[in-house]
């Protein structure tokens, strides 16, 4: 048997849903998925329940064994999945940096599937930082991992279109299932011998650093094409949001008004107009029209409707 005829024992490392395709594809695949590694389980939602990441979840449906240890530097650990014996390391997003003795465990290495065009966004949030930075276009690449963080040499890589109104949910969707598609395409070329590894340009890389709930607060003195930006890449979370009469809201859709002059129309987060159209709020530079919104402890609503209920005339200050 050569060596693309034999199945290659894969460890499966990887946490949130977006993994989840990456699993399923390699499961799917002619190699054998012998363990899957997650992070621990953790508190979340709005009661803190104790909740294991998606891909534990997929993977307990789908009969695999999961390791979700605290630390990847524990010796147990590394005897652990030394013991899985694997020809191949596979890591989708899964959220800690690999130390070397975990790298070097494999025959073939370890391969990460990557949410961006690499060298662009090296990090922890490379969807969200693809939308914030105003990006035509974002992509997967697979590459060779190394000790450095999202440093390794590239395998494969393929763009995708970030349409006008994706959001970190909708682009994230997407590329999920590009990666799965890809990744199996890479572990294939890379047991047949036909795919050639290549650096990375290192004078073009940007940084894409985890996200922070105190990020999704808004900042009406920045341009409303900025605060745009920010409502859709951090919808589902941490969500961008405001203050109307001391209460929180989220501004789930919005878009930037038309023909508005390039400065400051009025005091930074001063609602202009609200209506059925939206609630049109001054920003530093132009207008931002909110077209869905959530007032704290209430249901979502889109602005037309929220604007019936509650009181929100011209001349009202968000964010104060």
């Amino acid at each position: 048997m050569s060596r693309s005829d034999h199945p290659w024992r894969v460890v499966f490392m990887g946490t949130p849903e977006f993994a989840v395709p990456s699993l399923e594809a390699m499961l799917q695949s002619t190699e054998d998925v012998v363990a899957v590694v997650s992070q621990p389980d953790r508190a979340a939602g709005r009661g803190r329940q104790i909740t294991p990441p998606a891909v534990k979840k997929a993977a307990l449906a789908l009969g695999l064994p999961v390791l979700q240890p605290p630390t990847l530097r524990d010796p147990a650990v590394h005897a652990e999945m030394a013991r899985a014996a694997p020809d191949l390391i596979v890591v989708a997003a899964y959220g800690k940096i690999l130390p070397t003795t975990i790298l070097d465990l494999p025959a073939h290495g370890c391969i990460n599937v990557h949410a961006s065009l690499l060298p662009r966004h090296r990090g922890a949030a490379p969807i969200q930082w693809a939308i914030l930075s105003g990006d035509r276009s974002t992509g997967i690449t697979i590459i060779q991992m190394n000790a450095a963080m999202d440093e390794g040499d590239i395998l494969l890589q393929r763009a995708v279109p970030i349409e006008p109104a994706d959001t970190a949910g909708t682009l994230g969707e997407r590329l999920a299932h590009l990666g799965a598609a890809l990744l199996v395409e890479a572990v294939r070329g890379l047991k047949a011998g036909t795919i050639e590894a290549h650096p990375q340009d290192p004078t073009a890389a940007t940084l894409a650093p985890r996200i922070q709930k105190s990020m999704g607060r808004i900042d009406w003195a920045k341009p409303a094409e900025s605060i745009e930006r920010e409502v859709r890449a951090f919808q589902p979370w941490p969500t961008a949001y405001t203050t109307l009469g001391g209460k929180q809201i989220k501004a789930l859709h919005a878009h930037v008004a038309g023909a508005t002059p390039a400065g400051p129309l009025t005091t930074p987060g001063t609602v202009i107009a609200s209506g059925e159209a939206g609630i049109v709020v001054a920003a530093g530079a132009g207008a931002l029209v909110l077209t869905s919104v959530q007032l704290e402890g209430h249901r979502p609503l889109p602005a037309g409707d929220f604007v019936r209920g509650n009181t929100v005339e011209p001349g009202t200050v968000l964010g104060t």
